[in-house]
């Protein structure tokens, strides 16, 4: 992480934490948010940090060198800190939107274009293109095809198809490995609306999968069967589901859930596994994607790619 920025961090977690701590050790995070308001870094004491100066952002990631990978619409970009653009690429013609981006480890950056051709894309720091995977979302509606695209420690890709209520798992050479349905009679079958948007690989191969307009989230075992849900039915009087988009797991197991369509005071939540909410975000920008950066003053160590 870039001097500049690192100062920028360390000066509100630590006004906040002076500001703010008690006994009760209550939990604060400072968060990067792609919002259709703001994208940029917000501080542990909910200011604003850092802004990417253009918002409606898709996805992003704070990286650790500093800069910051974002995805919008149209186009990718990595920002420093001075808003210097270091990686560029826009969308092909022939594709409608962008939904995705990571940085891979071997330093390419994973896109996903939707559209005529949906594909998983690997970028070179040129902006060439390394690797194209077809996908295989079962609509012609672009903007439902798919979201939360990430490549997995085995090479293979975790894809959410959204109206097709089903992850997918494909291989660099585009063949279906496997598939996890998301419109059984458990969850409430397919008049649930259960969509698939954001499917997290957790490092003992379960799956987390956030559901939109079945304003749920689920872990899913190897064979895809729910082990955990939790939903507003938990939380009856602060309803805090509302169209849930990005999320992320902590390393101490609490989970993360930006809600994207919230009308009330509550756009990002984390809760436990025994389903108490522990944190919330009441501030001002709705969230599309999420990355938390700092817990109470200190870095957030060894969270898995999202």
């Amino acid at each position: 992480m870039t001097v500049l920025l690192r100062s920028l961090l360390l000066l509100v977690c630590t006004a906040a934490f002076m500001a703010t701590t008690t006994a009760d050790e209550r939990i604060r995070h400072s968060f990067f948010i792609a919002g259709p308001t703001f994208t940029g870094i917000i501080g542990e004491d909910d200011a604003e940090i850092w802004n990417a100066g253009t918002p409606a952002a898709r996805d992003g990631f704070v990286l650790p060198n500093g800069n910051v990978l974002i995805a919008w619409s149209g186009e990718v970009k990595e920002l420093t800190p001075d808003h210097e653009t270091v990686f560029h690429y826009s969308k092909s013609p022939h594709n409608s939107e962008i939904g995705t981006v990571q940085r891979l480890e071997n330093g390419r950056t994973l896109i996903t274009e939707l559209g005529q051709k949906p594909r998983l894309l690997e970028v070179n720091a040129d902006g060439t293109i390394a690797v194209t995977v077809p996908l295989l979302p079962e609509t012609d509606n672009a903007h439902m095809q798919t979201r939360m695209a990430r490549k997995l420690p085995s090479g293979n890709y975790l894809v959410p198809h959204l109206l097709a209520f089903k992850v997918k798992e494909y291989a660099p050479d585009g063949k279906v490995v496997r598939e996890f349905s998301t419109d059984d009679a458990e969850l409430g079958g397919r008049s649930a609306e259960n969509w698939p948007f954001t499917a997290i690989r957790l490092p003992d191969h379960h799956t987390l999968v956030n559901l939109t307009h079945g304003n749920k989230t689920v872990e899913l075992d190897e064979s895809g069967q729910v082990i955990w849900k939790i939903s507003n039915d938990d939380f009856p009087d602060d309803k805090p589901f509302a169209d849930p988009c990005g999320g992320q797991r902590l390393p101490n197991g609490n989970t993360v859930i930006a809600s994207y369509g919230s009308q009330g005071p509550i756009k990002v939540f984390e809760v436990t596994r025994d389903k108490r909410l522990v944190w919330k975000y009441t501030g001002a920008h709705r969230a599309h994607e999420i990355q938390i950066l700092t817990t109470n003053g200190e870095p957030v160590e060894g969270v898995p790619m999202k």
